[in-house]
C-alpha cells in the first residue's frame, strides 16, 4: 500500500472511528500509527507496510483454521453466487438448515435438538435467558427468577447479558439493569444454598472450564459435572457459555465434553463460522422447545430476533468450517500443538522474572505480569500488559491482553514451531518492556 494511502486512513481512522474497549483520547493523541491489517494467510496477518505477525490470539478469539482457508472462501462464494441473505422471519435457508442438523449432531441424540441463530456471543446469551425466563412463566414457575453466576465471569455486553458478569468494570456502571443475579464464587458457595434459597433460581451461566476475560482462570477439574448435577438436583436451568471454548479451543470440540457435560442451553458464537462471519447460536432441548408451542393467539411465540438471523452466507462458512473438523481430523493433531505450548510456557515462566505463573487449558493461556523485585502485582494503572503487547509486535506477534495477564490463543491451524515463537516473543517483549 502507497505510503500517502496508509497515512491517510490512518488520519481517517483517528477522525471518525470508535473503536471498541479503547480509550479513544490516548488513542487519538498516541504518536503510535494505527495498525493496518489488510491480509491474512493460514495464522499470518499483514499490515499495510508489509509486515507480518503470527496471530497469538486467533483475532479476538475467533479465527480457528487460519485466514484464506480455500475451504470456508469456496464455501462462501458459492454462497454467493445464490444470494448473500434473506430473512428467518417466516421463511428458510439450506445453509441454516444443514448448520443446524450438523451442530445437533455433535451431541448425543435426544439431548440438544434445537437451533436459534442469532449474531454474536452477547445475543447467544440473551436468546438463551429470555427462551429460560419465558419457559418457566409458560410452565407457571412464577418462583423462579433469578440467575447464578460466577465473580470473574464475562457474557457478553448488551445490558442483560453484561449484568451476568462478574467484572465490575464491564457491570458496575449499570447496576440495577438487566437480569436478577446472585453472584458466587465458586461450587462450595453454591453448595451451601439452602433448598429454600435454590428454588428461587432459573438458571446458572457459566464459561466452562476457564474463564476468558477474568484473565484465563480455570475453573477446578470435576467442577462443571458438580455443577451439572447441582442444577440437577434443584430444577434449575444449565447454560453455557462455549463462546470463547468452543470449537477445539480447549482440545475437545467443545469444553463441557471434557467432564461429559450436556447443557440445558448451549451458547457459540466466535468460532462458529472459523472466524469469518457475524454467527452465533443457541441450542436447547426438545423439552424447552415444547414448551413454546401452542396457537398463536396463545402468546407462547419466542418473540425474538434479529435481522440477520441465520444469515445464509454466515451459515456457509460454519459449514465450511465443520467440513474442515472433518476433512483435516483437526482435533487429532492438537495434542502435539498444546505440548508445544505447554512446555514453551513452563520454560518461559521458569526463565522470566517477569512472569509468576501461567494457566492453560488446551490452546487457551493466560501468563501474568508481575514485578520482578518484589514478585507482588503490578499497577494495572500503568497499563503494563498492553505495552508489552505493543512491543511483542516487534518480535512478529499479535496479541492482547487482560490487564496484566498476557493471552494467547493462537488458531487450531498453528504449527508447534509457530506456537512457541509467540511464547519467545511475549517474553522478549516483557523483557524489553520491564527492564
Amino acid at each position: 500500500m502507497p505510503p500517502d494511502q496508509i497515512q491517510d486512513l490512518r488520519q481517517l481512522d483517528k477522525a471518525h472511528l470508535w473503536h471498541p474497549f479503547t480509550q479513544m483520547q490516548d488513542w487519538i493523541a498516541s504518536e503510535e500509527d494505527p495498525l493496518i491489517i489488510t491480509s491474512g494467510k493460514g495464522a499470518t496477518l499483514t499490515d499495510s507496510e508489509g509486515n507480518e505477525y503470527f496471530d497469538g490470539n486467533s483475532s479476538i478469539w475467533t479465527n480457528i483454521h487460519g485466514h484464506c482457508h480455500p475451504t470456508i472462501d469456496e464455501a462462501i462464494r458459492e454462497q454467493l453466487d445464490r444470494i448473500a441473505h434473506c430473512s428467518a422471519l417466516g421463511f428458510s435457508n439450506e445453509p441454516a438448515i444443514r448448520l443446524a442438523e450438523k451442530l445437533v449432531g455433535l451431541f448425543p441424540a435426544g439431548t440438544l435438538s434445537r437451533v436459534f441463530f442469532t449474531d454474536d456471543g452477547s445475543t447467544a446469551i440473551e436468546c438463551a435467558c429470555k427462551m429460560a425466563i419465558q419457559f418457566r412463566q409458560l410452565k407457571e414457575e412464577t418462583g423462579r427468577s433469578d440467575f447464578v453466576s460466577f465473580g470473574g465471569a464475562y457474557h457478553g455486553d448488551t445490558m442483560g447479558a453484561a449484568s451476568l458478569g462478574g467484572i465490575g468494570t464491564f457491570t458496575d456502571r449499570f447496576g440495577g439493569t438487566g437480569y436478577p443475579v446472585h453472584r458466587v464464587d465458586s461450587m462450595d458457595r453454591l453448595n451451601d444454598w439452602s433448598d429454600e434459597a435454590a428454588s428461587s433460581v432459573n438458571a446458572v451461566v457459566i464459561e466452562p472450564l476457564i474463564q476468558g476475560a477474568a484473565g484465563m482462570k480455570t475453573w477446578p477439574s470435576g467442577m462443571l459435572k458438580q455443577l451439572r448435577d447441582w442444577c440437577d438436583k434443584h430444577g434449575v436451568f444449565l447454560i453455557l457459555d462455549e463462546v470463547m471454548t468452543g470449537f477445539g479451543r480447549t482440545g475437545r470440540m467443545f469444553a463441557c465434553e471434557h467432564e461429559e457435560v450436556i447443557p440445558d442451553f448451549l451458547c457459540l458464537a466466535k468460532g462458529l463460522t472459523g472466524g469469518y462471519m457475524p454467527l452465533a447460536a443457541t441450542l436447547t432441548t426438545e423439552s424447552v422447545f415444547e414448551a413454546f408451542l401452542g396457537r398463536y393467539e396463545e402468546l407462547k411465540t419466542f418473540f425474538y430476533g434479529h435481522s440477520y438471523c441465520a444469515n445464509p452466507l454466515g451459515c456457509a462458512a460454519g459449514l465450511g468450517s465443520l467440513r474442515i473438523f472433518e476433512e483435516e481430523n483437526v482435533l487429532a493433531g492438537l495434542p502435539e500443538k498444546i505440548e508445544a505450548l505447554q512446555t514453551s510456557l513452563k520454560a518461559a515462566v521458569e526463565r522470566s522474572p517477569h512472569f509468576s505463573e501461567f494457566r492453560r487449558v488446551g490452546l487457551v493461556a493466560g501468563i501474568d505480569l508481575v514485578d520482578a523485585g518484589t514478585g507482588g502485582e503490578l499497577d494495572w494503572k500503568k497499563e503494563t500488559g498492553a505495552r508489552v503487547c505493543r512491543a511483542a509486535r516487534k518480535y512478529g506477534l499479535l496479541t492482547r491482553p487482560v490487564r496484566d495477564t498476557l493471552t494467547l490463543m493462537p488458531p487450531l491451524c498453528s504449527t508447534a514451531d509457530q506456537i512457541t515463537f509467540a511464547v519467545d516473543a511475549l517474553e522478549k517483549a516483557a523483557t524489553k518492556v520491564m527492564e
